[in-house]
């Protein structure tokens, strides 16, 4: 088994973890996870798996980079609460390296929020939906829908979290 190794990269105002530790001296808007919770979801799912890279960036955003890039790479003019972008490296190049997620914070509050879901359950969540994307699982198609979310209700229940897709 091959340990996680994280980038976490903050690129908005938000500083506070749910533990309630502090990743800086600026001024909190909201909760965010800690590197060691990001590290153990990412576990969670690399240990689910055969492991086809270690290595990822989680880069954390703000509504507008997330919309951007949402438009930019998926055709959507709107934030989304993960995008996943894995690491493509020609064959003759051998490196551990998934790829990067990128997560607007708000869109993932918002969320949470509207699903009645704790806030730290939802970011694991989407950090186990988007490795999944990294790993190469999809959603576009029923049967691959199916698939996907059955993996990511196994997984969150091996973190005694309750499944996502079903709303009290």
């Amino acid at each position: 088994m091959t340990e996680a190794i994280i980038d976490l990269q903050l690129a908005c105002d938000t500083v506070n973890t749910c533990d309630g530790s502090s990743l800086s001296t600026s001024p909190a808007t909201r909760d965010l996870p800690t590197e060691a919770d990001l590290a153990l979801w990412v576990q969670t799912v690399l240990d689910a798996h055969e492991d086809t890279g270690h290595e990822l960036t989680v880069r954390i955003v703000t509504q507008e980079e997330s919309q951007q890039l949402n438009h930019q790479y998926r055709g959507k003019d709107k934030p989304t609460n993960v995008l996943s972008f894995p690491f493509e490296s020609p064959p003759e190049v051998v490196l551990p390296l998934l790829g990067d997620l990128i997560v607007c914070a708000d869109v993932v509050e918002r969320e949470a929020l509207e699903q009645h879901k704790t806030l730290k359950d939802h970011w694991t969540h989407m950090i186990i939906h988007g490795c999944l994307h990294l790993l190469g699982y999809d959603h576009i198609e029923e049967e691959e829908a199916e698939e996907m979310e059955s993996l990511e209700i196994e997984l969150l229940a091996s973190l005694n979290i309750k499944d996502p897709y079903y709303l009290d």
